[in-house]
């Protein structure tokens, strides 16, 4: 198992940018998964069943419809992309940060269904209770509500960044495969898989993908556990 150090600094550059991607993804759609979470959890209203359609269908869509429609938006020449990049400067088609929005889309439904059920489990008799005794909307919110579904946003967030982790269809679609820039760790396996001899090399990144992976699934269990404890659960 030797070869599993023998790590060259493309290989390392792509584990470094993967990870960059993963945290920068989970960081930008925790709170706006927590606002729809509650929103699907807490509210009846009309159009409720197609706002939470749009907000899982990335999960049923092939990876690259995201991709493509993301590009269509936001491209140079597209309709979004034209004016950040006219006003702002701002360019994300083949760019780390349209990594991050492809990875964001395609995860977020992830964070979503995750933070929804945990709010679908606090024993709404508290919430009661914080506003009969004077609380405001958002003072039971941030002391009650959100306290309790920390662990489900913690399982979330980790199955977010893991999602990331191995995002290909969106991301090389939108911002293509540049080394350095936008090869993550599925998007370097697939270049090595089409390179003479890099079998060794793409299976080495694989291995070293699923060993990330299986961390940060490990500590988002013993995380939840500890905050499982904390609230009494």
């Amino acid at each position: 198992m030797s070869f599993l150090f023998d790590i060259t600094p493309a290989e390392l550059q792509a584990i470094e940018l993967s990870i960059k991607v993963a945290a920068y993804c989970a960081l930008i759609i925790t709170i706006p998964a927590i606002a729809i979470a509650w929103v699907l959890a807490r509210k009846d209203f009309v159009g409720k069943s197609l706002l939470d359609g749009l907000v899982h269908i990335p999960m049923i869509l092939p990876p690259v419809v995201p991709g493509f429609l993301l590009l269509t938006l936001f491209g140079k020449q597209g309709w979004l992309g034209a004016m950040l990049h006219q006003y702002l400067g701002i360019s994300l088609a083949f760019t780390w940060l349209g990594a991050v929005l492809a990875s964001a889309i395609m995860a977020f439904p992830l964070m979503v269904r995750s933070v929804r059920l945990s709010f679908s489990q606090i024993d709404q008799g508290l919430e009661q209770a914080a506003s009969t005794l004077g609380a405001s909307p958002s003072k039971t919110f941030m002391s009650i509500s959100l306290p309790l579904a920390l662990p489900g946003l913690l399982t979330g967030f980790i199955l977010a960044f893991s999602r990331s982790l191995g995002e290909f269809g969106a991301t090389i679609t939108f911002v293509g495969n540049i080394e350095g820039e936008t090869r993550t760790l599925p998007l370097a396996i697939y270049s090595y898989t089409q390179m003479p001899g890099g079998e060794l090399i793409a299976m080495r990144l694989v291995i070293l993908c699923v060993l990330i992976s299986l961390l940060a699934l490990v500590a988002s269990n013993l995380c939840e556990r500890w905050m499982l404890k904390r609230v009494g659960r």
